[in-house]
């Protein structure tokens, strides 16, 4: 029995490094993309990628080290990122992210 829990800890400490580090590749090639993307859509598309990928980098860090108390940062980074997502749409259409119309 014991045997089978290292095995499972090995396992899922080999996936958690693998993917660690593909996300943090994909977070240099989104740093690349909003640096020189071609438009701003593509550097919003880019910022949006961005939270996700922090969002799965530190569930990934939760499973990790086994704790429950990252959950919550994760939810904050995915608040965050939305609201991000919702400004930057508005001034890409817009030009303005606060309307001062007092009609």
């Amino acid at each position: 029995m014991k045997a089978a829990i290292q095995l499972t800890e090995n396992i899922i400490e080999i996936t958690v490094i693998g993917c660690s580090i593909i996300i943090a590749i994909s977070l240099v090639l989104l740093l690349y993309r909003i640096l020189k993307g071609p438009t701003n859509p593509d550097r919003a598309v880019g910022l949006d990628t961005i939270g996700i990928n922090l969002m799965a980098l530190t569930g990934l860090i939760a499973i990790y080290l086994s704790t429950p108390y990252l959950n919550d940062i994760v939810l904050l980074v995915g608040i965050i990122g939305f609201l991000g997502t919702l400004a930057t749409a508005k001034y890409v259409e817009k030009g303005v992210i606060i309307d001062r119309d007092m009609d």
